[in-house]
């Protein structure tokens, strides 16, 4: 029967057709191939549709810390860049003398009036480092409850406080000295505002008063805020040096108001990664508490790729509009020719900072501050420095080739946090992360209560 009907078809069976029941147990993919392909190609989409999701998800989780983080530290540098955008309006002289003055030095082989300048403002500055003591403290208390949006409106009336006040103190020509002041007060101004807000019952949960509870487990914050001081401080002084570098060279009055305008808007978009700096440590930390290896690593790579497409945008707007942005902080031709020979380092030193940061924050949230304290210390100064050195005097490229030398440092900062990263022990981390919880519970849980004031 199978033959003739072959046969009447013109085709040749060497089988046996398969009865119904029979071809029900054969996969579908077999017998349909079509369906084979279709499916995989579904279950493919799907997978991209959950990442898609799981990125967006991530995000809003992400952005949630990072977005009044980013508002906030830009707020509260941009009371620096106004100051020192009102003093290079008074001079030269007075612009490069602001710069030294926030590099912390006095001297370093400048000009006599440059170094007299530099030192004067110098002393009427110490009140604004004592201000750093108490502001990062309240901002790292409030950001750890999620009370951004707190930082963000005092920060936003310190900005506006310092601005209408620089306004006034620069029409009435009160000169460099008052604008300093200014600077302090909007500083102290922001210290009291985030103060307050503890102090009258902002916190009430966190804050009921001081007890000698605050004193349990000094030792162990000791350690972890030295290790991540020291990472932090190497980083911040890196290119602060470029500064004090400047000073050996020719021309050391233009070469520093040029680099001192490169470092304020390096400085001021590097708010940006610091952003996500605190938001990915917070992101990985709170992921590895509860176990989620696989979580902490989606969220410093949905991080990483964000912050450095911001880089990459703010890399091109520099590119595209660096005599623009350089006018807002002088007039004068000579500072600004200068500035232009150092725009795309400026542009490369910012895409190269919105990966660093981001990887960075992601030892802080697995807890790897001492090892990153380490590899700044071999790679801004065992490397990027020495080389800047060779490149600027033996070269004699100048301030380019400091910068330059110190560019290749930073990336080699950035190659050996990447490893680190995707070398990571994730299941590792989970189980250190739960050893220091229960450490931190033991700490809060007296067996008596030590409280003296409520």
């Amino acid at each position: 029967m199978q033959k003739n009907e072959g046969e009447r078809r013109g085709v040749e069976i060497k089988v046996p057709l398969l009865l119904e029941e029979e071809a029900s147990l054969l996969p579908i993919a077999l017998l349909h191939p079509d369906v084979n392909d279709r499916s995989n190609h579904d279950r493919n989409q799907n997978k991209k549709d959950d990442l898609g999701k799981r990125a967006w998800v991530e995000s809003k989780k992400l952005w949630h810390i990072v977005g009044p983080a980013v508002f906030s530290r830009i707020t509260t540098y941009s009371t620096i860049v106004i100051t020192q955008v009102f003093i290079g309006h008074l001079g030269d002289l007075e612009l490069a003398s602001f710069a030294i003055a926030f590099a912390v030095s006095v001297g370093f082989s400048y000009p006599d009036d440059l170094a007299e300048l530099s030192g004067a403002l110098s002393l009427w500055m110490i009140p604004l480092h004592f201000s750093f003591v108490f502001y990062f403290g309240l901002q790292r208390f409030l950001q750890s409850q999620l009370k951004t949006s707190v930082i963000v409106w005092v920060s936003l009336a310190s900005l506006v406080f310092h601005v209408i006040v620089s306004c006034f103190v620069y029409k009435l020509g009160l000169g460099i000295i008052s604008i300093t002041v200014t600077l302090n007060l909007s500083w102290w101004f922001l210290v009291l505002g985030l103060f307050g807000y503890v102090i009258f019952g902002g916190c009430p949960n966190t804050w009921t008063g001081f007890s000698t509870q605050a004193f349990s487990g000094l030792w162990e914050f000791f350690k972890l805020s030295a290790a991540s001081g020291v990472m932090l401080c190497l980083e911040t002084w890196y290119y602060r040096i470029l500064v004090l570098m400047a000073g050996s060279l020719s021309s050391a009055k233009i070469a520093v108001d040029a680099l001192s305008i490169c470092v304020s808007i390096n400085t001021w978009e590097f708010m940006i990664p610091l952003g996500f700096f605190a938001g990915t440590g917070v992101r990985v930390a709170n992921e590895l508490g509860a176990g989620n290896g696989e979580g902490a690593k989606f969220a410093s790579m949905v991080s990483a790729t964000t912050s450095l497409v911001i880089g990459l945008l703010v890399c091109f707007v520099i590119m595209i509009f660096h005599e623009k942005l350089a006018m807002i902080f002088t007039l004068s031709s000579a500072v600004l020719g200068a500035f232009d020979n150092l725009a795309v380092l400026l542009g490369i030193t910012i895409l190269l900072n919105s990966i660093q940061p981001v990887l960075s924050g992601v030892a802080v949230g697995s807890g790897w501050q001492a090892s990153v304290a380490y590899i700044n210390i071999g790679s801004y100064y065992i490397v990027g420095l020495p080389l800047g050195v060779v490149l600027g005097w033996v070269f004699h490229l100048g301030i380019s080739g400091i910068w330059s030398g110190m560019i290749a440092g930073t990336a080699v900062q950035t190659l050996i946090l990447v490893a680190l990263t995707i070398r990571c022990d994730w299941d590792m981390q989970i189980r250190i992360a739960k050893i220091a919880a229960s450490n931190v519970k033991k700490l809060a849980s007296p067996n008596k209560d030590l409280s003296i004031y409520t």
